[in-house]
């Protein structure tokens, strides 16, 4: 495979046709992710600490240390499993679910970010010809949502926040979503993905500092990003960004006084995330 073109990538918000793309792209990127965080939770002292009380306890029960062992890590590896998705949702917020329908609406008036790699954000043929040749679904859509009560699904789009994905040649590769809970004057990044075969080309970079750009523009002063714990790699990318670790400062008197982003937190309050933090 040749490398990606970033000048030919659009950077825009996700549509109702391309919610089914991007919950594939979120489900590959969260491979891996699950398990790390149940391994990173197992691990703690507090953790080893009941585990090792509850399989001491078992052994008098079962008469057998690996039975009596082997149960309670089991046990807490099926809730963890259960409930690690239910506390952090699908796209690393702390709602029990993601309302894509919400994060799409409106999305054909939103404007495409800048990209710095091209002169003009433009479609590409074959991105035309997919939108004539669906334009009539589109219509009956338009009418199916006319019966939808207005007032709820602003409601909705609210809360549900925006995802934009990359685009090119009509291929979904990459997508950021910012969280619709944020407060005044603070976005929040609570997923970032990238499609595998384009991965280290710079994909991931455009999408941050397309949104960046963006809500700058809208009275954003500061972005914090949530990194699933533990992540070398999102760690070492976001500080290539200029971003700095939650409590990290530089040097300016006061400034951890109003840098607090409370991190998701799992299991016993174990966190798992830890939080990035720029002033634009």
């Amino acid at each position: 495979m040749g490398r990606l073109d970033l000048g030919d990538v659009v950077l825009r918000r996700m549509q109702e046709k391309d919610i089914e793309s991007v919950k594939n792209l979120v489900k590959e990127g969260c491979e891996g992710t699950e398990n790390r965080l149940i391994l990173h939770l197992l691990i703690r002292p507090l953790a080893l600490l009941m585990l090792a009380t509850l399989s001491s306890i078992l052994r008098f029960v079962l008469h057998s240390f690996v039975l009596a062992f082997i149960i309670p890590v089991f046990v807490l590896i099926i809730y963890l499993k259960i409930t690690i998705p239910r506390s952090v949702g699908i796209l690393g917020s702390s709602k029990p679910y993601w309302d894509y329908v919400g994060s799409s609406y409106q999305a054909d008036a939103e404007p495409v970010l800048p990209n710095p790699h091209s002169g003009r954000a433009k479609q590409t043929p074959n991105q035309e010809k997919t939108r004539r040749r669906k334009k009539g679904k589109e219509k009956e859509k338009n009418t199916e949502r006319e019966q939808v009560d207005e007032d709820d699904l602003k409601e909705r789009a609210r809360v549900a926040g925006e995802i934009w994905v990359a685009e090119s040649d009509g291929e979904i590769m990459g997508c950021v979503a910012r969280d619709g809970w944020s407060r005044d004057g603070v976005c929040r990044i609570c997923r970032l993905v990238v499609q595998c075969w384009y991965r280290r080309e710079g994909l991931g970079r455009l999408l941050v500092q397309g949104l960046e750009s963006k809500v700058k523009q809208s009275g954003i002063y500061r972005i914090y990003a949530h990194v699933p714990f533990p992540s070398k790699v999102g760690e070492t990318f976001y500080r290539r960004l200029g971003y700095r670790l939650q409590g990290e400062t530089s040097g300016i008197e006061g400034e951890e006084e109003d840098d607090y982003e409370e991190p998701e937190k799992g299991w016993m309050g174990f966190p798992l995330t830890k939080v990035f933090v720029k002033d634009l």
